[in-house]
């Protein structure tokens, strides 16, 4: 994985982002993917997502339409806990490269039911500035440019669109990167977290 982690810290140095494909193999999403988790009889596990934090939070559907289930690395199935444990050896090679002083992650699974999107936004609470870095990596197996569903990224000179190909990771910075998630015509899955500057119990 080391080259891998070093494609991260090296697009983060010069760019901000990052995009690796086969951050998780195949066999690795399909593993995940047998659980159900994602499966429709699953979902009643998942609650809808909201705008903003704490007393603040609120949905609404005209600028966010994904569900998610946050995970607990304690309790998480096995096959989920190889991905957070890569997340954690990626935190901790962050830390050497770019010196910067990362603590944990927090990570929710992340549906987005078909023609649902999240409109242009960062990932950064106003007044909480603990969420360093960004992750996703999809679980889309066969995903195709028909299928939309694109993270679109607002860079200083472009805009530059990534299909959510399973087993990709998209990593960037939390603070600098607008984004939007774009609508997709079939069900788009991804396990969606951030890396953090403090310690933080797992919420779910």
């Amino acid at each position: 994985m080391n080259d891998q982690f070093e494609l991260i810290a090296d697009g983060l140095a010069e760019n901000g982002y990052a995009v690796v494909d086969h951050f998780l193999s195949k066999q690795e999403v399909d593993s995940i993917l047998s659980l159900g988790l994602f499966e429709e009889e699953s979902r009643h596990q998942f609650r809808k997502a909201g705008i903003g934090k704490h007393q603040g939070l609120h949905v609404n559907e005209s600028i966010r339409g994904d569900y998610i289930q946050w995970l607990d690395i304690k309790t998480a199935p096995t096959p989920v806990k190889v991905y957070l444990n890569r997340l954690t050896e990626l935190t901790l090679y962050l830390n050497r490269a770019l010196y910067l002083s990362l603590k944990a992650h927090e990570v929710h699974m992340t549906v987005y039911p078909k023609g649902s999107f999240y409109k242009r936004h960062l990932d950064q609470f106003k007044g909480d500035d603990h969420r360093k870095l960004s992750v996703i990596c999809y679980l889309n197996n066969d995903w195709t440019e028909a299928d939309g569903g694109q993270l679109r990224m607002y860079l200083p000179d472009e805009a530059l669109d990534f299909a959510p190909i399973t087993g990709r990771l998209i990593c960037f910075r939390s603070d600098q990167i607008e984004h939007e998630v774009l609508a997709a015509r079939r069900d788009r899955i991804s396990l969606t977290g951030w890396l953090l500057d403090q310690s933080v119990d797992m919420r779910f």
